[in-house]
């Protein structure tokens, strides 16, 4: 997985004076374009048309320094249709509009070329299983809220703190399949996976019942699930188990992610501060 990656990112210098395919990329990395935008966010830090556009600005950064060519010449190569387009994307990168860093010989910001390789340290072993689950529905109270890669989400905290207890337990009795009790759900994600980004959220259960009346209600349909499993600090464990999971697992295995809910069980200890965590993620086999 990692040198089809590899080769999918020299396609991307080649082609930074054009346009860039997320679909031929997919293609180069013998994979979906959904699990190639999740790929590359996780083990690259950033949303694949984000490294796109900082490589391109690093490239024509070099090319306004140079001051061969005028700066409206190099706009139009690098996919900017006016020199005001240009000024503004250039200045949200290197801090600086193109016209000052060539009086100026301005210092500008470099995005490297990324190259992925595997680090094998063998300090731990990864625990899934796979699971091919009938068609079920989420029931439960939904907001929408940002995505937070770090630390705590405070706006799903706020809303989970806002359901009333009573409706929890109620919840609680229409679960009666795994992953048991109230779960967390995140649903229409942004391919980009963005920190910032929305996200639809579900604090609910997982059942074969109907929905309540008024209730909201999310039909997830027939498919494979990787169930992984992880214990430790919160919300700590959880986020790395996340990471862990696209940076580690995925590259080393015959599955890629595709588009479905993610779900995440949790049982804190009595004090709060340490969890027992089983995250389940849509998947399919690579190629299938």
């Amino acid at each position: 997985m990692l040198e089809r990656l590899n080769q999918a990112m020299e396609h991307i210098e080649s082609h930074l004076d054009g346009s860039v395919d997320v679909a031929e990329l997919a293609r180069i990395a013998a994979t979906s374009e959904y699990h190639l935008r999740r790929m590359f966010s996780a083990l690259a830090g950033m949303p694949l048309s984000e490294y796109v556009r900082r490589r391109r600005l690093t490239v024509a950064g070099a090319e306004v320094l140079a001051r061969r060519e005028s700066l409206l010449t190099i706009a139009v190569r690098y996919g900017y249709g006016s020199g005001e387009s240009f000024a503004r994307a250039f200045r949200a990168v290197h801090g600086v509009g193109p016209g000052q860093a060539r009086r100026t010989g301005a210092a500008l910001v470099s995005q490297p070329r990324l190259t992925f390789r595997l680090t094998v340290e063998g300090s731990s072993s990864m625990r899934y299983r796979v699971v091919d689950k009938p068609a079920f529905t989420v029931v439960g109270p939904r907001a929408r809220v940002p995505l937070v890669h770090s630390g705590p989400n405070r706006a799903i905290v706020d809303f989970v703190r806002g359901i009333p207890p009573r409706t929890l337990e109620d919840l609680e009795k229409l679960s009666d399949q795994e992953p048991r009790g109230l779960v967390a759900v995140c649903d229409d994600l942004d391919p980009s996976r963005a920190e910032g980004t929305e996200l639809d959220y579900y604090h609910g259960v997982v059942t074969s019942a109907a929905a309540p009346q008024g209730a909201t209600a999310l039909p997830v349909p027939a498919g494979t699930w990787a169930v992984f499993t992880a214990s430790g600090p919160v919300p700590q464990a959880v986020q790395e188990l996340w990471r862990d999971v696209f940076t580690e697992w995925f590259p080393s295995n015959p599955y890629r992610s595709r588009p479905g809910p993610e779900i995440l069980r949790t049982r804190l200890s009595a004090d709060g501060t340490e969890a027992d965590a089983e995250l389940w993620l849509p998947v399919e086999r690579e190629g299938g």
